[in-house]
């Protein structure tokens, strides 16, 4: 009987490399820069006569966010079924929906809803919508909505491709309706695999939701530029990317608390 193979030798601890050092403390630096020059440039006469309009501007821009980003989640239920369908027509209509709105600039499908639909006034008068188009801040928020419906589609279709065919047919075995199964045993294993993504295209939404400043809604962008124009002062823009750096931060920390009640039940 052959003897045992000794046990391998443990492998060393790898060394930071000294790239990656460097790289870190030039971070560090920049961080602490910008803490400095923010220490150094603080203004409270300033901050005490546009923390309002910063205030409001950041409401703007959160309420602007997630009504689109929660109505972009119910057009993309059907966007992203019709992606899946047997059906030709539907398949090519989706498509065709979500190639546009992902490959074309969010700034130009502003510009088109914005001040194209404006060269249809009289339609949309003899409808009664003009009312609705006629306001840049319901503008930009359907086309916001629909542009992030496009991605959420793709997220939704990927996160259902992602489910096992096997969770399809176990819930067809038990006799299951059609909705069941979807709305009871794929959609919810379909979010954990979606969470992420979710995640990562609202922070882009946040960020993104300037552009709306250029069409004269007053978001957190738009009330940045104005406080520029009247004083001149670029710390005006330094606070507004601190505004914007924490919704960032608090979405992450959300999203990392939601993930962990989610899978809670796969940890062992």
């Amino acid at each position: 009987m052959s003897a045992l193979a000794p046990p391998a030798p443990p492998r060393p601890r790898p060394r930071p490399r000294i790239a990656g050092i460097i790289v870190l403390g030039l971070w560090l630096l920049l961080g602490l820069g910008l803490v400095w020059t923010l220490i150094q440039a603080y203004d409270p006469e300033l901050m005490a006569r546009y923390a309002p309009l910063y205030m409001s501007g950041l409401r703007t821009t959160i309420t602007l966010v997630l009504i689109s980003f929660v109505v972009g989640a119910i057009l993309s239920i059907p966007i992203a079924l019709g992606r899946t369908s047997a059906n030709g027509l539907a398949r090519g209509l989706t498509f065709s929906y979500v190639y546009f709105f992902r490959g074309t600039p969010l700034i130009a499908q502003i510009f088109l809803v914005y001040y194209g639909i404006g060269q249809f006034r009289g339609a949309f008068e003899t409808v009664g919508l003009w009312w609705f188009f006629r306001d840049a801040w319901y503008c930009a928020l359907f086309s916001l909505s629909l542009n992030t419906a496009a991605y959420q589609a793709e997220i939704l279709r990927g996160s259902i491709m992602s489910v096992p065919r096997g969770q399809w047919e176990g819930a067809r075995s038990l006799g299951l309706p059609g909705y069941v199964t979807f709305s009871r045993v794929i959609l919810p294993q379909a979010m954990i695999v979606a969470l992420r993504p979710y995640a990562n295209e609202i922070i882009l939404m946040v960020k993104a939701s300037a552009i709306v400043a250029i069409i004269t809604v007053l978001d957190l962008f738009g009330e940045t530029r104005r406080a520029y124009s009247r004083t001149f002062d670029f710390q005006t823009y330094l606070w507004a990317a601190v505004l914007y750096l924490a919704i960032v931060e608090i979405l992450r920390h959300a999203t990392n608390f939601a993930e962990r009640r989610l899978i809670r039940h796969l940890k062992r």
